[in-house]
C-alpha cells in the first residue's frame, strides 16, 4: 500500500479496512506492507507505471507488479477488487 501523510482515503482505509485485512483469507494470503510515497528507500520492484495517487495497492508477484487498486472510495469496492487481482496471479 503505497501512502503518504495526511491521505484522507488511506486514514479511512486504515479505519475501516485494516484491523480486519490480516485476519481475513485473502489478509493471510497476500500480505500487505505499507510504503510511503515520499520515501526514497522505497522497495525494489519492477512498477508497471508510477504510483501517483494514494493509497494505491501494487500487487507484486515475484518482484514484478501484476497489478493495482488505485484509490480507495469504500469498503466493498476494495474488497472485490482485491479478489480479482488476487485472481488475476499466475497458478504454482
Amino acid at each position: 500500500m503505497y501512502r503518504q501523510p495526511g491521505c484522507h482515503y488511506c486514514l479511512t482505509w486504515d479505519r475501516v479496512v485494516g484491523p480486519v485485512y490480516p485476519k481475513s483469507d485473502l489478509g493471510k494470503q497476500v500480505p500487505i506492507r505499507m510504503v510511503d510515497l515520499k520515501q526514497l528507500d522505497q522497495p525494489r520492484v519492477e512498477l508497471a507505471r508510477l504510483v501517483i495517487y494514494t493509497p494505491t495497492f501494487v500487487l507484486i508477484d515475484d518482484s514484478r507488479e501484476v497489478g493495482r487498486i488505485e484509490g480507495y472510495p469504500g469498503e466493498d469496492f476494495f474488497w472485490a477488487r482485491l479478489e480479482k487481482l488476487v485472481r488475476s496471479l499466475p497458478v504454482r
